[in-house]
């Protein structure tokens, strides 16, 4: 299919129509990942009256060179041509030093971010801890008492939902066409309604999750849910929306160039684990941000002891028992970051279908991508950018 032919007539042909049933998949993604609002009800988060200034120091990064999908090699600028990526933007020092943009996308345009979305969730509750209107060690019912009876009732905690070390039984299948994934979704709107099935809505869903048997702080257990819950538990210690709270905690304070915007529900609950759409350049704003111990726009965002326990601490041993380690073997995880290899330094945000903040605070780069990835999940694709994200780096510090 030609991908220049997706809802460029109005109305589309059915055969170019984006909709909720194929929104998804390749290639009808390039245009449903910048689109986004144009698919699902959202809400707004407001960028900052005071945008943090960029500064630019264009660096030839094209021909930078790492190993390919079958460990032959290929150079910056065919990787991104052959990826599905739809823009780069790597800066060095606080200066952006390569920006690449494809498949209609801008500067300007926000792109769907997908789990990103819950390191930015992360991130945010160190803030709200350090303002003292959230406690990580609280139990959830503290904030939530309807939790009571479900997973998250009892025993489990905030930091349990940050670490993703909660005992739930689900299982995460992005490419499963019945169970727990497209029952989580359809609650979200961002399945079609099943006419033979009630309406459902995020909140009612959160409420009908129930335990593995697992105690709660044992296994590292990736599960979108818990993030939901998350930004639930912030809903509740602040008293106003997920949206707000972001635009005032962070968004704003950081300089944020453009607004951003979050998916909801039928009633508003926001799709906190996969739903931001981002600008790039608003993306490494972020990602400089916690490379600067919290510092963006000559503030201090994000509390420095917190981008100290994100980097330093987590469960290495809940890791190991996990179920990425084909990811990130040696990795960890703490407050809904990745720690690629607890022998090295770099950390990042990510996202299915191929979306990235890239953190490397000893060469001092920072890259966000955002990408259509066919495949929710490629490790193939994941391990190569991971191997160009460090040639990158390595280029720009000058060690090689």
């Amino acid at each position: 299919m030609n991908s220049r032919r997706i809802m460029a007539a109005f109305p589309a042909a059915a055969e170019d129509q984006v909709t909720l049933a194929n929104w998804r998949q390749h290639p009808y993604s390039e245009w449903a990942f910048r689109n986004v609002r144009e698919l699902l009800p959202t809400a707004n988060i407001a960028r900052s009256r005071e945008p943090s200034p960029l500064s630019f120091a264009p660096r030839y990064l094209d021909d930078v060179s790492f190993a390919d999908l079958r460990g032959e090699t290929i150079d910056v600028s065919k990787a991104l041509r052959s990826s599905h990526t739809d823009g780069i933007v790597v800066s060095h020092r606080g200066q952006i030093v390569f920006e690449w943009y494809a498949h209609d996308l801008t500067p300007d345009t926000p792109h769907l971010i997908f789990s990103v979305s819950k390191s930015i969730a992360g991130t945010l509750g160190g803030i709200l801890a350090d303002n003292g209107k959230l406690d990580p060690d609280a139990p959830v019912t503290r904030y939530i008492p309807e939790m009571e009876g479900s997973v998250y009732g009892g025993a489990c905690t905030v930091r349990h939902l940050l670490d993703m070390s909660v005992g739930i039984r689900f299982d995460e299948d992005y490419m499963a066409r019945d169970g727990d994934v497209i029952n989580y979704r359809r609650s979200t709107g961002w399945e079609p309604p099943d006419p033979s099935l009630p309406p459902t809505n995020l909140r009612d869903y959160l409420r009908t999750l129930r335990p593995n048997g697992t105690p709660h702080g044992h296994t590292f257990h990736y599960v979108s849910t818990n993030t939901d819950v998350l930004g639930w538990v912030y809903e509740r210690a602040c008293g106003i929306s997920y949206a707000k709270i972001l635009s005032h905690y962070i968004w704003q304070p950081m300089g944020a160039e453009h607004d951003a915007y979050i998916a909801v529900d039928s009633r508003g609950a926001a799709r906190v684990a996969g739903g931001i759409c981002a600008s790039l350049r608003d993306l490494a704003r972020f990602g400089e941000m916690m490379r600067n111990h919290g510092v963006s726009n000559s503030r201090q965002v994000v509390p420095s002891w917190w981008i100290d326990d994100i980097r330093h601490n987590g469960n290495a041993e809940a890791w190991a028992r996990g179920d990425l380690t084909k990811v990130f073997p040696n990795g960890n995880y703490r407050s809904k970051w990745y720690t690629i290899d607890r022998s090295e330094t770099p950390f990042a945000a990510v996202g299915i279908h191929g979306q990235w903040i890239y953190v490397d605070p000893v060469d001092e780069t920072v890259i966000a991508r955002v990408s259509s990835q066919p495949l929710p999940m490629d490790l193939d694709l994941d391990h190569m950018w991971m191997r160009g994200y460090r040639a990158i780096a390595t280029r720009l510090s000058g060690k090689s």
